[in-house]
């Protein structure tokens, strides 16, 4: 592994807790293969393999952090993972102390699986798709009832605008309110406005 001079400059500016731990990271992951490549990605260092990210590891205050990009497929059999949401904790959690990292062979397979899984082209697990707000008129009958030139207007409007005026209008803290805001909302898309109207570019 041929060292790379921003890993080497990021090792030495660390604080002198992260130091150890960041040196036996990188011992670490050499031994694994000494044919991964140290890079620099997103402002820490990282290591690939074949062009494909394997694992990385960065150093904040009070903490050191270390992180498989396919945590989630790795097959964990030491249960050495934190299986949450990719966070400034990493796959081994926490890390103030060498001592607190997994014994050198351990983490030495994990790094190999990793690679191993990188080359059969595994890919990481992708997040739930987001709620797209594709709703129509037809969703809100309540509030457009026979009102249909106002509802095909609602309907034209993208994805986004129309979850601006349902938030706004759900929002509402009483009945009074929710009423002039759909009253609003059925005056704007006479004219084919959208909620913010009078911010869009001319």
């Amino acid at each position: 592994m041929e060292a790379n001079p921003r890993v080497d400059a990021f090792i030495e500016k660390s604080a002198d807790f992260a130091k150890p731990i960041l040196m036996e990271l990188r011992a670490i992951i050499q031994e694994a293969n000494p044919e991964i490549q140290e890079t620099w990605k997103w402002s820490f260092p990282a290591y690939t393999w074949k062009g494909k990210l394997i694992c990385s590891y960065s150093a904040f205050k009070a903490h050191c952090a270390f992180g498989f990009w396919l945590t989630k497929q790795l097959s964990d059999p030491y249960r050495i993972l934190e299986q949450t949401e990719k966070s400034a904790m990493g796959s081994l959690g926490r890390i103030t102390h060498i001592d607190q990292l997994p014994e050198r062979q351990i983490l030495i397979a994990y790094i190999q699986e990793a690679i191993s899984l990188s080359e059969k082209g595994v890919k990481m697990e992708k997040k739930p798709p987001t709620q797209t707000w594709n709703k129509s008129s037809r969703d809100f009958q309540e509030y457009f009832g026979e009102m249909n030139e106002q509802a095909a207007s609602f309907d034209q409007l993208s994805p986004s605008q129309r979850k601006e005026y349902i938030l706004w209008i759900e929002d509402a803290k009483t009945e009074v309110t929710k009423t002039k805001r759909i009253q609003t909302m059925m005056e704007n898309l006479l004219e084919n406005k959208s909620m913010h109207w009078k911010y869009n570019k001319k």
